[in-house]
């Protein structure tokens, strides 16, 4: 078909009809919500990187949680940061840690919210890598019995999904097996199973204090470079037992996106970064954006490469627009 015959106008020219023939949509229920609990008592601090994202304390953190299934959110992903800190990141698998603590509370009050954890060393070492340190190298195999024992803790605690994000070679049948052995066979692995070692965390690092002490993470994230490397990784996620797979970053790897939702049919989520919500926030600010477009605009993108689940602290901003 050609003009005259095909004029694409034709179903662009009301919003009705734009609506009857999108291709692709959002919801609400296509988000998790990204929260960050603290040790104390009467904390909610804002990150100045990224306004409108908070530190919470225990109490703080259960009203937040009511919010976002108020919302209609039905899933958060819990970041925790401890008082104490340690090289081997203690405080990750320990039952009465600020995480697990959180996931119980969470489910006391919101019991159909969906609880995800994050299962990483990064925030509870004090060097601040994902693992354990020997000559200045994160040593792979040594870290892979920490990681389990963190994800049986927050399952003993009631997590229901646990998310792996250290990207150890091994971790996602390591947690698998430990997880099984303990009767947990039931909680699913959302993996993250391509992760870019990406300037786009920047304020994610504020928020959640975990910016490496020395060195970066290069030798374990991947390289920005890298596409079949990441159809690589997905692959053996999914052979370790994943039941979800992830890429992170979301919006400079909308083609990694597509590529993974091509190769495999397994629930795909992206990961719209601190950065990425940063960048839009402070263009906002200063008037050079419409910033709720850009917002809609942006997670749109990442459901039309082919992400089914989009891991957003925009998720709150995002629920009321569609909520209208």
């Amino acid at each position: 078909m050609y003009y005259p015959i095909y004029r694409g106008r034709r179903l662009r020219r009301t919003e009705v009809l734009r609506s009857l023939v999108r291709e692709t949509t959002l919801s609400v229920s296509d988000f998790i919500y990204p929260m960050f609990v603290v040790e104390g008592k009467n904390i909610k601090k804002e990150i100045k990187s990224m306004p409108g994202v908070f530190q919470l304390s225990l109490e703080n953190f259960v009203k937040e949680a009511k919010e976002v299934k108020k919302l209609g959110i039905p899933a958060i992903l819990i970041f925790g940061i401890p008082k104490k800190k340690d090289e081997i990141g203690s405080q990750a698998y320990d039952p009465k840690g600020i995480v697990q603590q959180a996931i119980r509370a969470v489910k006391k009050a919101c019991p159909d919210l969906l609880v995800i954890t994050d299962v990483c060393l990064c925030e509870f070492t004090s060097h601040g890598h994902c693992g354990i340190i020997k000559d200045g190298y994160v040593l792979n195999d040594e870290t892979l019995d920490l990681l389990a024992a963190m994800a049986l803790t927050h399952a003993a605690a009631g997590a229901d999904i646990v998310a792996p994000s250290d990207m150890m070679d091994g971790r996602v049948i390591a947690i698998r097996e430990t997880l099984d052995e303990e009767g947990f066979y039931n909680i699913p692995i959302m993996s993250y199973a391509a992760k870019y070692a990406s300037a786009y965390y920047g304020p994610f690092r504020d928020v959640a204090e975990s910016a490496p002490k020395f060195g970066d993470r290069r030798s374990y994230q991947m390289d920005p470079a890298n596409s079949d490397e990441a159809i690589r990784e997905v692959g053996l996620d999914i052979e370790e037992g994943a039941d979800i797979v992830m890429v992170k970053p979301a919006l400079s790897y909308l083609d990694i996106i597509a590529k993974v939702r091509g190769e495999y049919d397994l629930p795909l989520a992206a990961y719209n970064v601190s950065g990425e919500y940063s960048m839009i926030k402070a263009a906002a600010k200063l008037g050079y954006i419409d910033g709720e477009r850009v917002m809609m605009e942006t997670l749109l993108s990442m459901k039309r490469a082919g992400a089914d689940i989009i891991i957003t602290y925009f998720a709150k901003d995002a629920a009321k627009v569609l909520n209208r």
